[in-house]
Order: structure tokens, then C-alpha cells, then sequence
């Protein structure tokens, strides 16, 4: 190893995996002690038990992350910030501590901050009715960065408010059916009307001059990006953003390309006592009935004015220093498949929940696997830790590193599992790409539920939603994206708890988690062992455990559901067509899969038959991607699951068609809209049939 297992000198932490390591090798020679008729031609190393020696070191799991999480939030810690170099360190220093092999790489992305902001009310006459705070209420000392939002243009505006209720669609329809509009005017929306960059877009089009959004009564402001059009470094699309000391090209920040990812009006997040101040001077017609429901701010008048809002915002854009991390453990047999764990470690303020729950699972899994290395074990395939930092921004760090190294990852990424917020309440939650449905399933079954421990985790998963529900990952809020929808990788995304009021505020602290998220960290012991699994079996088992009947019966419920949503006279039949025929390939692929598994594994042509055709199962998903991307947005690769164009769209699937259906709405030509659907439907059926060549490993 290049790096030493154990720290210099004895601290706690030392005697702590000192005594776990010796209780874990108890473990190992225990296991393998015992008669195995299928590990008699294993390699002497731990691979048929890596599950249970994984497992057996939970006993102290929940203290080791409960310190972990409070070494990581005891200040914020924003990306390109000294706070952020801080968190860095700790990540590093732990990573090598746990004896894997450590590196980083760095990137110079163009972040935004807050440099000047200031709000008001004015009488009708310009004269001053009131100042505004712009203090987070949850954060008296201002410890934390203000409240912003990145990428928000500078700005100013003197002008009357308009309440908008979320900011949807529907909102603003409703405003005009009224008649008011919002052109001119400073718009006001609660949050929780969908990504908030759309939000302000929305409002923009509409000829608003800025936005304010309000925060909850919990005292909270909720920070975050109003970037738009995907993820990673605004100048850099497509291509890595070098570090500083090295040269690459950037775009201009007025170039189209970089121009249509910035909003185009001002925007700021503000409390909820600052939004009340400003809406109960608001008169015009009274607020719609069904905006009252969950309206936590007193509000009787929708606008504008009469009472005028001052508004002034600077920002300062500039290219700042990120820092990904890596602990990769090299494969025996197969080094260059890559299964990659990853989890982003900057926050925009002390990050408990968002994301250094999910920080301090990743290095109890790397601690883990560190004594399970010490002990002898080492996978069948590489696995490789990541420690991404800029997520907050819109996913840069995990995307300039996915950019970077495309063309290895197409050939070698076998899977991307990713956990943000590990833990942000009750209840278990997923997304996986459908081939990862049945190795999910089985693993919940295995792991007891952290809140009820007469129960497996799968027990209580499908009691919460009267059957198992798997979300498919066609959003972009979390590091999987480009991997997913850019590179075409396998990909899941595990948490705890459907939502957390504290969201991107100050009250995002470890008191919160310890008092409220998970006070005896058992909810993050039970991610650690699901995250941890999903890892090994897929690096240790000799085939690839992906099932592609799964992913064929999901495409044949999208094609039903989609057949709901086309007019008629649209034919489905070219997607029928192929799902068929990859429903045949898979069926195939599983008889193929269950003979290799039954071959001798010392022989050397069964090896490369298995390498082969755990290749086909790994390349599948590469084939939904389109190499020009989707119309408009050719970053987003990915046929079935890129996220559509619509931020308000509920439809999870096929976003070209999505896409074309929302766009012949506003068409002219009837004939012109349909044709567009059609050939959307023609470049999914190619997609799909193109996997199905790929998992039989046949030309055409």
C-alpha cells in the first residue's frame, strides 16, 4: 500500500479499528473455515464472504459516523471557500488513514457569490416605508454565507410586488385570468414550486424585473443555483474546466452558448418575516382560494402594489479552485471495471443532512473496506471512492471529472452509485436504472430497518408505499447526472427520508440530526450496508448482477403510458417492435448467465467467455445514448432518461418525445408537431434496439 493503514500515532480512532480488526479477521477465519463447495477454486483471498465480513463491522458503525459528521459540520464549508479546503482535508486525511490509495484532481470552474444586496419598501410617493432584513433568522451570528442565489445576475429594481403563490405555470396562468400581470414588477413566491432557476425563468418570460422567493417559518432561507440548461462549469460545456495553472478553453461569458445558462433577472431568497412585510401591503384582487392551502404567510391581496419594493443585488462571478477526491482498491481479476461510489462533500452551510450524511457513510465504507483489505480481501473489480466537491453549483466537481474521462468511462464503468443526503428523515428511498431493480431488492431484504429492527428494510419500504416504488432518475439534482445522461453508466441513488424543511439553510446542523434526523445514526448504518452491497456484489460476482427482464418490462409500461398521452393516428409500433425484441435478448442473456455461473472457474476460456459477457451487460445502457444528444440540449444524451425540457413536466421517460409533444402544442402546423413526435418515437425504437444487439453481443 501507498499509503499506511494506521495513523503515526495511537489516538481513539486507532484503538478503535485496532479492535475492529480484530474481531472482523475473527469473522474471516471463521467464514472461511466452514465447507464451501463453490470456493474450491476461489483465490485465497475474502470474496464468497465480503458481504458478511462487510456487514460484521457495523457494531460501532453508528458512532464512528455520528463523529465523523460533527468533525465535518462544525463550520460551513461552500465550495471554493476556506471552509471547503477545510472539508477537503478531512475527507484525504481520513481516506489514507483507512490505508486506500488517495488522490485528487483539481478544477477552476466559474462560481458565483454574494457580493452586495440590499431590499426595501417605498410609499407610492418613492419615500421610505421600511427596511427589509435579508438575514437568515435561523442564523443570528451570520456564520453561514448569506442567503443567495448563484448565478443570479446583478440587478436593481424599484418596482410593485406581485404574489405568485409557487411560481408554476398554473400560477402565473391564474394571475392573468385576473388580470394582473407581472411585467415590471418584483415577483414574490414561496418556495416549493419546483427547481427554483425555473421559477425565475418562468417569471422572466414574463417580463418581470426580479424574484423574490420565501423561505418557511422554521426561520430557514433556502440558498441554491438558478443555473440553467444541465450541469457543470457554464464555460466549459462538453469539456473539463482545467485547473487554473493549466490552460483550456473557456467561453466567454456573453458568448450564446454561456449567455442562455445565466437567468436573465435578479432573484434572492429571503425569510419568511421579510416576504410577510412586503405582502400584507399588497391590495388588487384577493388571493386565489387554493393558494391559501399550506400559506403559512398572511397575505389578502395578490398585487401589484401599491407599496413599492427596492431592490439591489451584486454579485461576484469568478473562477474558483474545486477539488475532487479519490480512494480507488484495484481489482485482482478485473482492474479495469470500475464500480464508483460517490457522494458530494460541499455545503452551503454546515451540511448535516446535505450532503455530510452522506460524507460520513462514504468513510465508514471506506473504513470498512480498509480492514477488510488489511485482512486479505480484495475485489474482483476495482472500486473507486469519490469525494466530489461544487455539487451545489450544479453538479461540477462529478461532471468536469465525468467530461474528463469519457472515453475511459465508456469502456470501463461498470456502475455509479450515489448518496447525497444520506439521511434527511424516515423512510427509505431509491432511484436505480432498471437493470439494478432486482439486486436492490434482494439487498433490502437483507438489512434489517433501522427503525424497527423486527423488520427488513424491504418490509417496511414497500408498506410505506403499498409496493415497491423506484424512482428512474430522469432529474438533474444530484451527482449521478452525468453519468447517467451524459456517459450512459448505470446509476443509483439511495436515501433516507423524502424531505427535510431545512433544505439548504442554516438549520442544516448536527444538532438537527442528532436531536431530530437520526439520533442513534441507525438510519445512516442501514445506507452504509445497502450502498456497501450494492458495491461488492457487483465488484465481486463473477457475473455482473444486472437484470435486463426488468428493464424490458419498464419500457413496456413507458410505451403504455405514453400511448395515453399521443393524439391519434400516432403509431407506437416501432417502440413495441424493439421492445420486443430486446425482451427476447434478455430472456437470453439469463439462460447465458446462469450456464457461465455453472462453469469451472479455474478453466481459462469459462473466464474470458464470463469477462465477455459481463461487457454486454455493462454496455447496454450505452446504447440509449444518442451521440447528438436531444434537440436543444445535446448535452443530455441519454434517450430514456434525461430530464425533459419542461422543469414542470411529471413525465419521467422518453424526454425527446416529451419534449416534441410539449413543443407541437405551440406549433402552427398540426402536421409539422406530429411529424416531429414521430421521429422521436423512431429515435427511441433505434435506442432500444440497438441494446438489444448489444446484449447479445451480435452485429447487425
Amino acid at each position: 500500500m501507498p499509503f499506511p493503514f494506521f495513523p503515526k500515532s495511537p489516538t481513539p480512532r486507532f484503538h478503535l479499528l485496532c479492535l475492529l480488526f480484530v474481531v472482523s479477521l475473527f469473522v474471516l477465519l471463521y467464514s472461511l473455515s466452514r465447507p464451501n463447495s463453490s470456493s474450491q477454486n476461489t483465490p485465497p483471498i475474502y470474496r464468497t464472504t465480503s458481504a458478511a465480513f462487510f456487514v460484521s463491522l457495523s457494531s460501532s458503525a453508528n458512532s464512528t459516523i455520528a463523529a465523523d459528521l460533527r468533525a465535518l459540520t462544525l463550520r460551513p464549508h461552500l465550495a471554493g471557500t476556506l471552509g471547503g479546503v477545510s472539508a477537503a482535508a478531512y475527507v484525504v486525511s481520513h481516506l489514507r488513514a483507512a490505508g486506500l490509495e488517495t488522490h485528487t484532481r483539481e478544477y477552476s470552474p466559474l462560481l458565483s457569490y454574494p457580493s452586495d444586496a440590499s431590499l426595501s419598501l417605498l410609499r407610492p410617493d418613492g419615500s421610505l416605508l421600511a427596511p427589509l432584513s435579508l438575514a437568515e433568522p435561523a442564523d443570528p451570528g451570520g456564520v453561514a454565507v448569506r442567503p443567495y442565489h448563484a448565478y443570479s445576475p446583478s440587478g436593481a429594481a424599484v418596482a410593485p410586488a406581485v404574489y405568485v403563490n409557487l411560481g408554476r405555470e398554473e400560477d402565473f396562468s391564474a394571475l392573468e385570468r385576473l388580470g394582473v400581470r407581472v411585467g415590471g414588477c418584483v415577483v414574490i413566491v414561496r418556495r416549493g414550486g419546483g427547481y427554483r432557476g425555473g421559477v425565475v425563468a418562468r417569471a422572466a418570460e414574463r417580463g418581470a424585473a426580479a424574484v423574490l422567493v420565501a423561505g418557511g417559518r422554521d426561520g430557514g432561507v433556502e440558498r441554491g443555483t438558478v443555473i440553467l440548461g444541465g450541469p457543470g462549469d457554464p464555460l466549459t460545456p462538453g469539456w473539463a474546466a482545467a485547473a487554473a495553472t493549466a490552460t483550456a478553453e473557456r467561453l466567454g461569458a456573453e458568448e450564446e452558448e454561456a449567455r442562455k445558462r445565466f437567468p436573465r433577472i435578479p432573484s434572492m431568497p429571503v425569510s419568511a418575516a421579510t416576504a410577510t412585510e412586503i405582502l400584507r401591503t399588497l391590495g388588487g384582487p384577493p388571493v386565489p382560494h387554493d393558494w391559501r392551502a399550506g400559506l403559512e404567510m398572511e397575505v389578502n391581496g395578490v398585487g401589484p402594489g401599491p407599496a413599492l419594493v427596492n431592490f439591489t443585488y451584486q454579485e461576484d462571478r469568478k473562477l474558483a479552485t474545486i477539488k475532487d477526491i479519490f480512494a480507488a482498491i484495484r481489482g485482482h481479476e478485473e482492474p479495469d471495471k470500475y464500480i464508483i461510489l460517490g457522494n458530494h462533500r460541499d455545503a452551503w452551510t454546515y451540511g448535516a443532512v446535505d450532503p455530510n450524511s452522506g460524507t460520513s457513510v462514504l468513510l465508514d465504507i471506506a473504513r470498512r473496506f480498509g480492514i477488510m483489505l488489511h485482512s486479505g480481501w480484495r475485489p474482483r473489480r476495482t472500486i473507486i471512492l469519490c469525494s466530489w466537491d461544487a455539487e451545489e453549483f450544479g453538479m461540477i466537481g462529478s461532471t468536469e471529472w465525468v467530461e474528463e474521462n469519457l472515453g475511459n468511462l465508456g469502456s470501463k464503468a461498470v456502475v455509479y452509485l450515489n448518496v447525497d443526503c444520506a439521511v434527511q428523515g424516515p423512510g427509505f428511498f431509491a432511484g436505480v436504472t432498471p437493470q439494478l431493480d432486482k439486486l436492490l431488492i434482494d439487498i433490502t431484504k437483507q438489512v434489517k430497518d433501522p427503525d424497527d429492527r423486527s423488520k427488513s428494510v424491504f418490509d417496511t419500504w414497500i408498506a410505506m408505499n403499498g409496493g415497491i416504488s423506484i424512482d428512474r432518475l430522469a432529474r438533474v439534482d444530484s451527482d449521478f447526472s452525468a453519468f447517467l445522461h451524459h456517459a450512459g453508466v448505470p446509476s443509483g441513488d439511495l436515501y433516507y427520508g423524502k424531505e427535510f424543511s431545512g433544505y439548504h439553510t442554516a438549520l442544516d446542523s448536527y444538532s438537527w440530526m442528532e436531536k431530530d434526523g437520526d439520533p442513534f445514526f441507525h438510519r445512516h448504518v442501514a445506507i452504509t450496508e445497502i450502498w456497501g452491497l450494492l458495491a461488492l456484489h457487483i465488484a465481486d460476482d463473477s457475473i455482473i448482477p444486472f437484470d435486463y427482464l426488468s428493464y424490458a418490462s419498464q419500457l413496456q409500461e413507458y410505451s403504455n403510458k405514453l400511448s395515453r398521452l399521443l393524439s391519434e393516428g400516432q403509431s407506437l409500433d416501432p417502440i413495441n417492435t424493439s421492445i420486443r425484441d430486446f425482451t427476447d435478448a434478455a430472456n437470453e442473456a439469463l439462460e447465458v448467465g446462469k450456464k457461465l455461473q455453472e462453469q469451472d472457474n479455474s478453466k481459462e476460456f469459462s473466464a474470458l467467455r464470463r469477462r465477455a459477457f459481463n461487457d454486454r451487460l455493462m454496455l447496454v445502457e450505452r446504447s440509449f445514448l444518442e451521440a447528438e444528444g436531444l434537440k436543444g440540449r445535446h448535452w443530455f444524451k441519454h434517450l430514456l432518461f434525461s430530464p425533459p425540457e419542461d422543469y414542470e413536466s411529471k413525465v419521467s421517460f422518453f424526454p425527446g418525445i416529451v419534449d416534441a409533444i410539449s413543443r407541437a402544442r405551440k406549433l402552427a402546423s398540426e402536421k409539422e408537431g406530429q411529424l416531429a413526435i414521430q421521429h422521436e418515437i423512431w429515435r427511441i425504437a433505434r435506442a432500444i434496439t440497438r441494446a438489444a444487439h448489444a446484449l447479445r453481443g451480435d452485429l447487425t
